[in-house]
């Protein structure tokens, strides 16, 4: 019994997430959409999944590379932003496209800013010093950075430093502190990595939850769409929809028409909408993706 429970875990793909805050909601809703069932208990430091060999690590976001590192995780859902900062080890298999973020330089709003030379000479506040010293070298600034965790848009307003490099979604947290963005070091977003050192059983089972990833993110980025179609503009209006190899036509009761359905990306969608219109197509209905599998 003991053997067979230590193979079972030694062949279980175990992978850390943040243990709270978006990040976390938005990997374990992921592993839903991939069809991953993850028995989640309250304040559980660690969780399996009932359907894939999969075992998840809740753990501290800074923690996460160095875990990853000695490899007591697996494969991990971090920021791309703490994976350069911490400089570990560790291998990027996928962006997954959600918790997307800037890390930026900012100062006070009355600061007369011109380039970054305004820098020179100056104390910036941060939590990623690693990132920012790498930025200000390739840039030839000599500035004094001074590393605090948490609360970096206060520095300036105490008179802890001149200005701060911090992470930036919405902008609102430095609008609030009086603060203004002057610069982008480096934009992030979630990704899936790995430690170097996987067997080949771990690769194979990465394989296939990157197979569902993949098909999960492909949806997310494309609609599906249903029109009707006079029979004769159905070329002109095929044309328009390139995203697969063709569209489906079906012939509808009412003689000299027809449905299509197809793919539009959704960066492109309201172009693309206004085209089938102009093209002919009338009563266009557009439906969410759950899975696209090419």
């Amino acid at each position: 019994m003991f053997s067979g429970l230590f193979l079972l875990r030694m062949t279980t793909l175990k992978v850390a997430v943040q243990k709270s805050g978006r990040l976390r909601e938005k990997s374990l809703q992921l592993f839903k959409s991939c069809g991953i069932k993850i028995d989640n208990g309250k304040d559980q430091l660690k969780a399996v999944a009932t359907n894939y060999p999969l075992e998840v690590l809740y753990l501290r976001n800074s923690d996460i590379p160095q875990y990853l590192q000695d490899g007591v995780a697996d494969i991990a859902i971090l920021g791309e932003n703490t994976t350069i900062e911490k400089e570990k080890d560790i291998q990027i298999v996928e962006h997954l496209g959600f918790s997307k973020c800037r890390l930026s330089l900012a100062l006070p709003k009355s600061e007369n800013y011109t380039d970054l030379s305004w820098f020179d000479g100056k104390k910036i506040a941060t939590s990623y010093p690693n990132t920012l010293q790498s930025f200000l070298s390739k840039n030839n600034i000599d500035a004094e950075i001074h590393q605090i965790s948490g609360s970096v848009e206060i520095a300036p307003n105490i008179g802890l430093a001149d200005g701060i490099c911090d992470l930036v979604s919405s902008g609102s947290t430095l609008f609030k502190n009086g603060l203004k963005e002057v610069e982008v070091i480096l934009r992030s977003e979630a990704v899936l990595a790995k430690n170097s050192n996987l067997s080949s059983t771990k690769n194979e089972y990465l394989d296939k939850l990157v197979f569902r990833i993949q098909t999960v993110l492909r949806a997310n980025s494309f609609k599906y769409v249903l029109m009707n179609v006079p029979n004769e503009k159905i070329e002109e209006v095929s044309q328009i929809l390139p995203v697969l190899k063709s569209p489906t036509v079906l012939p509808l009761a009412i003689e000299g028409w027809s449905s299509l359905h197809s793919v539009i990306d959704e960066n492109k969608f309201w172009d693309v909408i206004d085209q089938l219109k102009i093209a002919g197509a009338e009563g266009i209905l557009i439906v969410p993706i759950e899975k696209m599998v090419l």
